[in-house]
């Protein structure tokens, strides 16, 4: 098994972790903070948009099943990447479409996807997320942790989350945990 880490931002965590927890070759998701410039932010502090830091997801995976190229596949096909410091009805830096690099291998790989899409016309706008390497990250508070599995009922996993999960699952029914 060769053991690799990811860390995307693509909007409120809690989304992005669901998400990501549900393909095959992936270990575990971490929802936490980086790319600021405070050390130790609390969630509270983050959500004030001062300290420069995105919501992120941090998925350590077992690259022998699953690669960067796929991770970024489903990045990509999961969030608005052509909306700049928002996603949905979550406004704001903390919110902004990032990838943080852990290594050249995966800049590589992520400036060229974000290239050959923006060269496709896939989307209507340009691609604005950011791509840079990883200087911090900070694990989020626990009570965010596996927040959809853990709070199925409430209302943002009800009417934000579960509609993406379920679009998620048509589109990568391959790739799915059994």
């Amino acid at each position: 098994m060769t053991k690799k880490e990811a860390t995307f931002g693509n909007g409120c965590f809690w989304c992005t972790e669901a998400v990501f927890q549900n393909l095959t070759g992936v270990e575990s998701v971490e929802s936490g903070y980086a790319g600021g410039k405070v050390e130790n932010p609390t969630y509270r502090d983050v959500c004030s948009g001062t300290t420069g830091h995105a919501e992120v997801i941090r998925i350590h995976y077992d690259a022998d099943v699953i690669d960067f190229a796929t991770l970024l596949e489903v990045f990509w096909k999961t969030h608005d990447p052509t909306t700049l410091n928002r996603q949905g009805n979550d406004v704001g830096t903390q919110y902004r479409s990032v990838i943080f690099y852990h290594d050249e291998e995966q800049r590589k790989l992520a400036e060229s996807y974000k290239k050959k899409l923006d060269e496709s016309g896939a989307f209507d706008r340009p691609i604005v997320t950011e791509i840079s390497a990883l200087t911090n990250y900070y694990p989020a508070e626990s009570y965010h942790q596996n927040y959809f599995n853990d709070n199925p009922g409430q209302p943002y996993c009800l009417f934000v989350i579960r509609p993406k999960l379920e679009k998620f699952r048509e589109v990568f029914q391959d790739r799915l945990r059994v």
